[in-house]
């Protein structure tokens, strides 16, 4: 294949971009791939390849059924208090639960009335709820007709998720004490929220030291480089090889040390970790227990564990340090629900947060007795995760604060449905289905990883300089770095292939590293995937042969 057809001062002025933005250039090069194959009038009869972005191509359908039916239920509720022409009432509460069950009687073959009453029994049997006060959170919130109240949380839906949680997060074995949720637009919101309210509350300040584990999801880079925080930030490099050219993207000894220095007030991570998609082990997990304990105990996490689902036996580090610990989970990626915004922060009720606040100083109450004196009669008293939701919507709005109730009830839904057989039989599913398209482009692409059995392999994360030195040698290495810059085969994939991935170096990973989303495609565009990746590194030999004699 040629070279690309930008120049190398062109490229690199390119490498200047997010790796999300970054990616719409390579689209805007696949198209024009597609447009430029012979004989391809139509251009959506040829393949474009994109793998940039992890948003998953599958859908829990059965929590979605639930949902539906619920719908249906729920209008016969409202019109029971009130009809008149498309006019209905506020579903009532007494009742409900028998109500309900009549109706799951009357309608057997609706889709996803199964699903839904196994999992109204299950909440009722597990938690304990007064069956009508839960139908009647679920009918009510999935009409809508209501603002959230409590704003955090619904009653029920919390302990629902500390459930989900604690199965999903904790290995099933969750830390003694209970953790407070407060149900956000998807992990996003809650990274904002979080970072906001920490500044916002004093916890941190303009150019405070923090640290990030990297290579890490890119926006928990580009943040705190933002002129609202300017934080000084360190990294904690996951560096380790298991064997000479093969990555073990794990943590030195060395590296996590660097969390010991009392300056560093937080540390950011991605557990399973993106781009790598392993999670942290039980070694670095122990390593910071150790530093919390003698170092630096105010040391704050920020654990994003998005990914945790895709590892058996899954435990967060939240369930390791959770004084210390703001848990965010996002359901986006194992239901395949980008688009509905469901996430949660988790902060356990004796954390180190609040008792920061209970010690400040008193200029500092003052002023933050100040910030929040409209909400209480005694503002000091007022959790940290109660005022992430305040600050949410500016304070001044924490009366209309709150993730919307249909969302919430998808929510509780997808939660209820992971604590039955059939959603431990998805998991196992979607499981499978992004190893099997892991393998199928390591074969493509003549390439190895390190054999971990945390992997998640929702991404994988190939490291093409050290793939180059295992091949040939340490000087093809030096002439890949000497002559091209570290995103040309990323430029190269999308002209000539129409192929899009991202630059790893995005993600604080090495800058010859690409990162290849294993969610987002059909199963075989992985083989094919792996065998344009090896031509390409394959062009790159044959010219370094051409011209270096004797290689």
């Amino acid at each position: 294949m040629p070279k690309s057809n930008l120049t190398r001062e062109q490229i690199k002025s390119y490498a200047r971009l997010s790796p999300f933005e970054l990616k719409n250039v390579f689209i805007e090069m696949a198209q024009r791939h597609q447009a430029d194959e012979p004989g391809q009038k139509d251009v959506s009869s040829v393949q474009m390849l994109n793998a940039g972005r992890g948003n998953p191509n599958w859908i829990a359908t059965g929590p979605r059924e639930a949902f539906h039916a619920l719908g249906y239920f729920a209008l016969g509720e409202s019109r029971r208090v009130w009809t008149a022409d498309d006019l209905g009432g506020m579903p009532e509460a007494p009742g409900a639960g028998d109500r309900f069950d009549a109706f799951v009687r009357r309608h057997p073959d609706l889709p996803g009335i199964e699903l839904l009453q196994s999992c109204v029994e299950l909440a009722v049997r597990r938690f304990g709820f007064d069956k009508d006060a839960f139908v009647h959170e679920l009918t009510d919130s999935s009409v809508g007709d209501n603002y959230p109240v409590p704003d955090r949380i619904l009653r029920h839906t919390e302990e629902i998720v500390r459930g989900y949680v604690a199965d999903e997060m904790f290995a099933g074995e969750p830390p003694a004490g209970d953790f407070s949720y407060f149900a956000t637009e998807g992990g996003t919101a809650a990274m904002c929220y979080i970072f906001d309210s920490l500044t916002k509350n004093g916890i941190l300040h303009k150019g405070d030291r923090i640290a990030l584990m990297t290579p890490v999801f890119t926006p928990y880079i580009e943040i705190p480089e933002l002129d609202t925080y300017e934080f000084d930030v360190t990294y904690v490099q996951a560096s380790m090889f298991a064997e000479k050219g093969v990555r073990q993207w794990r943590y030195p000894e060395e590296e996590v040390a660097k969390l010991a220095d009392p300056e560093i007030k937080l540390v950011c991570l991605v557990n399973p970790s993106n781009p790598p998609s392993l999670a942290l082990s039980r070694r670095v997990a122990d390593q910071l227990k150790e530093i919390v304990a003698t170092k630096n105990p105010n040391l704050l996490l920020v654990t994003d564990d998005v990914y945790g689902t895709f590892v058996e036996g899954f435990r967060s580090i939240a369930a390791d340090l959770p004084r210390n610990t703001l848990l965010v989970y996002s359901y986006s990626k194992h239901y395949g629900c980008t688009g509905w915004r469901l996430g949660v922060i988790g902060l356990h009720d004796d954390n180190v947060i609040d008792e920061m606040l209970a010690n400040a100083p008193e200029a500092e109450k003052a002023r933050l007795n100040q910030r929040y004196g409209t909400l209480s009669l005694e503002p000091e008293k007022i959790r940290f995760i109660d005022r992430l939701v305040a600050d949410s919507r500016q304070v001044a709005l924490n009366h209309t604060a709150g993730l919307s109730l249909p969302q919430q009830v998808m929510l509780a839904l997808f939660s209820l449905f992971d604590m039955l057989a059939e959603g431990q039989a998805y998991k196992h599913r979607i499981r499978g289905i992004v190893r099997e398209r892991l393998e199928l482009l390591l074969e493509g692409a003549k390439m190895k990883i390190a054999d971990d059995p945390q992997r998640a392999a929702y991404y994988v994360e190939l490291d093409l300089l050290a793939q180059a030195e295992l091949e040939n040698g340490t000087e093809f290495a030096r002439f890949l770095q000497d002559t091209y810059e570290p995103i040309d085969p990323l430029f190269r994939l999308a002209e000539q292939t129409g192929v899009v991935l991202l630059n790893g170096g995005g993600f604080d990973g090495p800058e010859w590293s690409i990162r290849v989303s294993l969610a987002n495609l059909d199963t075989l565009d992985y083989l094919k995937i792996g065998h344009h990746l090896r031509e390409i590194f394959n062009d790159y030999a044959e010219e370094w042969r051409a011209g270096t004699p004797g290689a």
